[in-house]
């Protein structure tokens, strides 16, 4: 069957409209304090999209759930590097980032997007969530709740892209990952329509995924050396996002909003000089579990 590439991309704008409503609406639910304030703009060649951004909340220091929908035509040497031919695109995508106060709950990040480049098209995305200390049943449950969304569909897809997600979030210069991963995916090779499936699968598997484990940390008591080392671990994010994040690079490549994108980075960080937490210590285990991928949906 041929799929009507035109009609999908209108499907893919209304989810990821629809699907940023919802996950603003549960977050402000979880900070009860704070609000989302809109910022629509538009891009200059074709598009814009939809920023939302929350600051200064009870529970969310600093939370940004993302819609674009952008247009018009590549740089030549950046259309090189994607996997489609000329110049002429688009992309629809929404993109959130969450930070919240307290260390004991985790960062979380995910991304759902289609892009569209010449004949070809393209469906990606996933979720990789972050702790600063690490509760293997918040990890155990963010994994089996984004395998349940992928066994829907096909039961190869957990394992294929959570590895992928393993090898995509790694900072080599450090050794270590980024976090405990999740799902990531890219151009899965298959039917369109069965992908686009997937991926609203996947986008509602989000809240799910994660809110209870906020939920369950955010009342948690926590001392300055614990706010130091979020600090000191959120230097590692803004590493990989500044670095090696494709999301970051494809939306400066196309000319987005520069907020917009760098609305990822944390509100507070901190490099301290070759700092290394004690043997023995939730901190050291944190990073020795960095280093070394687990099997959390098996756990």
């Amino acid at each position: 069957m041929t799929v009507d590439v035109e009609k999908l991309k209108e499907r893919m704008v209304e989810f990821i409209h629809a699907l940023q409503d919802d996950i603003c609406g549960a977050l402000e639910g979880l900070d009860g304090e704070a609000r989302f304030r809109e910022d629509p703009w538009t891009r200059e060649g074709g598009g814009g999209g939809r920023t939302r951004v929350l600051e200064e909340g009870a529970v969310l220091e600093k939370a940004g759930v993302n819609t674009s929908v952008v247009f018009g035509d590549l740089e030549e040497s950046f259309s090189k590097r994607l996997q489609g031919e000329g110049r002429q695109f688009w992309a629809a995508g929404l993109s959130l980032v969450l930070h919240p106060r307290n260390p004991h709950v985790p960062t979380v990040h995910a991304n759902y997007r289609f892009i569209h480049q010449g004949s070809r098209a393209w469906i990606g995305g996933g979720a990789d969530l972050t702790p600063y200390y690490l509760y293997d049943e918040d990890a155990v449950h963010f994994h089996r709740t984004l395998k349940a969304a992928c066994d829907k569909h096909d039961p190869t897809y957990y394992p294929r892209f959570k590895a992928e997600c393993d090898r995509y979030f790694f900072l080599p210069h450090r050794g270590e990952a980024r976090g405990v991963g999740g799902l990531f995916f890219e151009n899965m090779g298959g039917d369109l329509e069965r992908e686009f499936d997937f991926v609203r699968d996947a986008g509602r598997a989000f809240i799910p995924a994660y809110l209870p484990i906020a939920e369950r940390r955010k009342d948690t008591p926590f001392t300055e050396a614990q706010r130091f080392w979020q600090e000191v671990r959120r230097g590692r994010y803004v590493e990989f996002n500044l670095v090696y994040d494709r999301g970051t690079i494809f939306g400066l490549e196309t000319r987005g909003r520069t907020e917009s994108i760098l609305m990822s980075l944390p509100p507070r960080v901190r490099w301290r000089y070759d700092h290394h937490p004690d043997a023995g210590t939730e901190e050291a285990r944190l990073v020795e579990v960095l280093r070394q991928p687990r099997d959390w949906a098996g756990a």
